[in-house]
């Protein structure tokens, strides 16, 4: 079983926009996909209860305070999208369950501060200097024509971690997660554009 972790402490810093549509991407490869909701919000499990039917199918986990992580039987890949402010004892806990970290973060200056403290205190985490969790960031919502993205660029230049991809500002995330859907649920030819973003993403969650 493959699971990745979705975190950053900042809020809205898209860890659910990030977290559903690679959940999306396993459905449709025709992985037995659980999306695991450990924010009080619930917003995953909200999106859930509205997907269609009729596509391929995501199984909701409700991962409840002190209990274990423990997804159904034959579950080949899970997605946790995790709260804001995840810290200490919570962070150490879910980090000893997964095989991958996928930070995203926004191109302004409070999430830089922000992800800057977190990724510090995760590189300190024990399950990460054993490497059992491995690390990689997402840059979320960025115009590469702005100065903010160039700031976002060196930012994470400094760090000695894999920015996979920039994914573009689109209210298209906006209309598919009032659906229930994702990018890998439309036509190849009307998600073509952000798919191509995903696709060093899906390399690295894939290798």
């Amino acid at each position: 079983m493959k699971s990745f972790l979705i975190a950053n402490p900042k809020g809205g810093a898209g860890k659910s926009t990030l977290a559903t549509n690679l959940a999306g991407y396993f459905a449709q490869e025709g992985r037995r996909v659980m999306l695991g909701d450990t924010d009080r919000q619930h917003s995953a499990r909200e999106w859930l209860k509205i997907r269609p039917a009729a596509l391929p199918p995501i199984c909701g986990w409700d991962v409840e305070k002190d209990q274990p992580l423990r997804p159904p039987r034959d579950t080949t890949h899970v997605v946790l999208d995790t709260p804001a402010g995840l810290h200490g004892k919570a962070l150490e806990k879910v980090l000893r369950q997964v095989n991958r970290v996928i930070v995203p973060v926004q191109p302004s200056l409070f999430d830089i501060l922000a992800t800057r403290d977190f990724l510090e205190a995760l590189l300190q985490e024990k399950a990460v200097r054993k490497e059992r969790a491995f690390i990689a960031v997402v840059g979320m919502r960025v115009d590469p024509r702005t100065r903010a993205a160039g700031e976002l660029e060196r930012f994470l230049s400094s760090w000695d971690l894999p920015v996979l991809s920039y994914i573009r500002d689109s209210q298209l995330y906006v209309q598919l997660a009032a659906n229930g859907m994702t990018l890998f649920d439309l036509p190849a030819a009307r998600a073509e554009r952000d798919i191509e973003l995903w696709r060093p993403i899906l390399e690295w969650v894939e290798g």
